[in-house]
């Protein structure tokens, strides 16, 4: 688990939607970039201006699918 804290409320909107909806998030933290699903978003109240903690599950990076372009001979006779 990685928990971070911030005070961007864009960005804690942009998890919170991401939690809801059930979709991967991404951190650019310390310039490593993690991947995963928000576990929680909690406000963390003793500190005066408005800061939360954001907890991410991280996982594996989906792979590079690279495919083939596809072989276009729509109008191929009319070529001969």
């Amino acid at each position: 688990m990685f928990t971070f804290e911030t005070a961007d409320r864009k960005e804690v909107r942009r998890f919170r939607i991401a939690q809801f909806n059930g979709r991967t998030a991404t951190v650019w933290s310390d310039g490593s970039v993690i991947t995963g699903h928000v576990r929680s978003v909690l406000e963390t109240q003793s500190i005066a201006p408005q800061r939360w903690a954001i907890t991410i599950i991280p996982c594996a990076p989906k792979p590079d699918v690279s495919r083939p372009a596809p072989a276009v001979h729509v109008f191929a006779e009319d070529y001969r």
